[in-house]
């Protein structure tokens, strides 16, 4: 089978792969839509220290169930529209005794420390398959950028009383301006993209925020999410909150971050982690989507071929404020 592989900086590959079958406790899955994130660029880029060498991309995922192996429960059934989780867990670290799965001290995430989805079909065990009945395949493949958002916006404990500030207004970052604006906070969007703070002004944003441009006339943010992860949007983040205010940070920064420790002490700053997504946030996306409130035309940016994948990369990286997904599309039928 056809699958896509980066095996040095900025080249990626088709490859073909041996025929895989579902074993006990596995699901076989038929690969429509396999979206390109971030994460995905920088290992095209060589930027991305936990990609393992060589490896096969993708971890949003829009599936069909082909077949199921011995021993999975009933309600899967072949011809089933799901997506997947895409991370692992050791069910014993600090994290997964506190049952907060998402953050095991030792995840291996699809697409990066281990091979992932960009391929005809993959075999994942059941507990991993999440049903995404009622969405189209391909907006199934959109569920899990949007889930790490809504797990900021969780991680934040955003309330109808706050003001949040939402820095980086692409797939994810839009995710958390929707779970904010659901959870009836006002929202203040930030980006260097016209057409990203237009897409958030469009969803509901009270104020759009060009993080070029002076702060002024717009509301002290008791909440901030970082959703872009350079050492200036960490900073701005720390800046722009209000005191006793919550900084939410998903970004991974390529590099150190000098904090300034006095103004997190002086405004009593609850500064957090949050990563990846738990299945409650995959299930909040799922019911946010059959009730038409994310317009997921606008958050597709193109629709490729395996084969032409090195040069949607390119242009990608040439321009990326201009993307917000790029899917490759697999197999049509279901």
């Amino acid at each position: 089978m056809k699958a896509l592989q980066i095996p040095q900086p900025r080249l990626i590959r088709t490859v073909e792969l041996p025929e895989c079958t579902p074993g006990p406790g596995e699901i076989l899955l038929r690969m429509h839509y396999i979206g390109f994130c971030g994460s995905d660029l920088n290992t095209w880029r060589g930027r991305n220290a936990m990609a393992k060498p060589d490896v096969i991309p993708g971890h949003e995922i829009g599936a069909v169930i082909a077949a199921t192996g011995p021993g999975v429960p009933e309600n899967f059934r072949p011809g089933m529209v799901v997506t997947a989780n895409p991370y692992t867990h050791c069910g014993h670290c600090a994290s997964c005794r506190e049952g907060r799965y998402n953050a095991c001290e030792h995840n291996e995430t699809l697409g990066v420390q281990r091979d992932g989805a960009m391929r005809e079909y993959l075999t994942l065990p059941w507990q991993k398959i999440i049903p995404a009945d009622g969405l189209s395949v391909r907006d199934a493949a959109l569920i899990e950028p949007m889930s790490v958002g809504f797990h900021a916006v969780a991680r934040g404990q955003v309330s109808d009383t706050d003001t949040v500030l939402v820095i980086g207004c692409g797939m994810v970052g839009l995710g958390a301006v929707i779970r904010s604006l659901r959870r009836g906070a006002t929202v203040i969007a930030a980006d260097i993209e016209a057409d990203k703070l237009a897409m958030a002004h469009d969803l509901g944003a009270a104020f759009t925020y060009n993080t070029r441009s002076p702060w002024e006339g717009l509301p002290a943010p008791s909440v901030v999410i970082e959703a872009v992860g350079s050492p200036a949007t960490y900073q701005l983040a720390i800046e722009r909150a209000d005191f006793c205010g919550r900084v939410v940070c998903i970004g991974y920064p390529k590099s150190e971050v000098l904090l300034p420790p006095g103004v997190i002490v002086k405004k009593e700053l609850a500064m957090m982690g949050s990563r990846n997504a738990t299945p409650t946030d995959f299930d909040a996306v799922i019911r946010t989507i059959r009730r038409g409130e994310a317009p997921l035309d606008r958050f597709v940016s193109d629709i490729i071929r395996p084969e032409d994948a090195q040069q949607a990369l390119e242009r990608w990286d040439a321009a990326p404020g201009q993307v917000f997904r790029i899917l490759t599309q697999w197999n049509t039928e279901n």
